[in-house]
């Protein structure tokens, strides 16, 4: 197994799979806005129309004219008469002329003439009225205590969004935000990129269902569950094949089965440094260029394969649960990503004061799942970052993980106390 004996460092392994990807087919398709929380756009969205369409105000309160307000104050106010109230959606028939104002109230729409408007905390009728049950009439005076600029407690035309503004560009994913500004904006559906199918295959004459109990030797399927959860998370369609055993033309056949109905595969155990490892073989026969890495400078995660197959990406990943799942993050997600043409992105990621010192090894990147404790002896550094020890195969190491912690390949190891970055999961 010669590609084993040169391992590549992650981000250049990954730079490597994703530049046989470099302009993948976005499928796209029209959805409901209701069903669009978490998709990828597809295209540009542009505004048909500016937002707000007219002007209207903040607060409840007087439209007025700003520059009859100038001066205004508790000693000395200004008089404003009242000609009507503004109409809560519709347009006022009235203009404001100067020395008048009208009663608005919050999202009222500005009369014309207006230019602002007065809270209504800072004003008070004047006019005597003849029994408690009396409201404000037309030509009742309006005292005024407090001064408006133009513009002030107002949303003008177009202040949110111009028309024919580039909105959410293309690549965006949809959170509520975008969905609240999509249906201001008169959008009931939107294109979205398709999800990318992904195909996973777990391997193993010891691996059995989860609903089975297993004989003495044998183990539970883990990885299908957790990378197909994190291919969902990540913007995917996770399609189970079922557990297959250690023999290479049955691997082979459902791996071309897989391959042939999906965007991407993904096959787990059959990567390991043994004589038994067929993955490798598999994906030389599954396409051309094939087999692209094989070999990972990192840990947990070493045996890591990355090919491409005819265009679709097949990645093997180490049975150990913590191995798969911490290279699903650093190669399926980016991989599903670029499939969505999704915009890049920060990851989230929090600092942390490490507790204990950690070793490593020079020259490889290692990920450490740590547990992230609230520091309540310090304003600047809010969490300390715990190390959760155990072996690959342990998967409550990583469920009880809050982050991965990375240790450059510079490095030989962090000292407790250092500050570090730990990337959220």
């Amino acid at each position: 197994m010669p590609e084993f004996l040169t391992l590549l460092p992650p981000n250049e392994a990954r730079t490597l799979l994703l530049s046989h990807l470099a302009s993948p087919t976005i499928d796209s398709e029209s959805i409901d806005m209701l069903h669009a929380l978490g998709r990828f756009t597809a295209s540009d969205t542009f505004a048909p129309r500016p937002l707000p369409d007219f002007s209207r105000t903040t607060v409840d309160g007087y439209a007025v004219r700003a520059k009859d307000t100038f001066g205004a104050s508790d000693s000395l106010p200004a008089y404003l008469t009242l000609i009507g109230e503004v109409p809560m959606g519709d347009t006022p028939s009235f203009e404001i002329g100067p020395g008048q104002c009208a009663l608005i109230h919050t999202g009222g729409m500005l009369p014309n003439g207006a230019d602002s408007a007065v809270m209504i905390e800072y004003t008070q009728s004047i006019t005597p009225q003849k029994n408690s049950k009396s409201s404000l009439t037309e030509d009742s005076e309006i005292e005024i205590f407090k001064s408006v600029a133009d513009g002030e407690n107002v949303i003008r035309i177009g202040e949110d969004v111009a028309q024919g503004q580039l909105v959410i560009p293309k690549g965006t994913v949809i959170r509520p935000a975008e969905i609240g500004g999509l249906m201001a904006l008169g959008f009931t559906s939107i294109h979205v990129a398709k999800k990318p199918r992904v195909g996973l295959i777990s391997t193993g004459d010891e691996v059995i269902d989860p609903g089975q109990t297993p004989r003495p030797g044998q183990v539970r399927d883990i990885n299908s569950y957790t990378l197909g959860a994190l291919v969902e998370k990540a913007g995917g369609i996770a399609i189970r094949y079922g557990i297959f055993s250690d023999n290479f033309q049955v691997l082979k056949a459902a791996a071309a089965q897989a391959l042939s109905e999906c965007d991407m595969l993904i096959i787990t155990a059959g990567s390991s440094a043994s004589t038994r490892d067929m993955t490798a073989d598999v994906i030389r026969t599954l396409g051309e260029p094939g087999v692209l890495v094989h070999g990972i400078n990192t840990r947990p995660g070493k045996p890591t394969i990355l090919g491409v197959c005819n265009g679709k990406v097949v990645i093997g990943l180490p049975g150990n649960p913590v191995s798969a799942l911490v290279n699903g993050y650093l190669f399926v997600v980016p991989v599903i990503e670029k499939f969505l043409g999704a915009l890049p992105k920060p990851k989230a990621t929090v600092q942390a004061k490490l507790t204990v010192n950690l070793p490593s090894q020079a020259g490889r990147e290692d990920w450490w799942p740590v547990k992230l404790i609230r520091n309540r002896n310090s304003q600047i550094i809010n969490y300390e970052a715990e190390p959760i020890f155990g072996k690959s195969n342990l998967i409550f190491t990583l469920a009880s993980a809050d982050g991965l912690l990375r240790i450059y390949p510079d490095a030989t190891g962090l000292s407790a106390g250092e500050v570090v970055e730990v990337m959220l999961i």
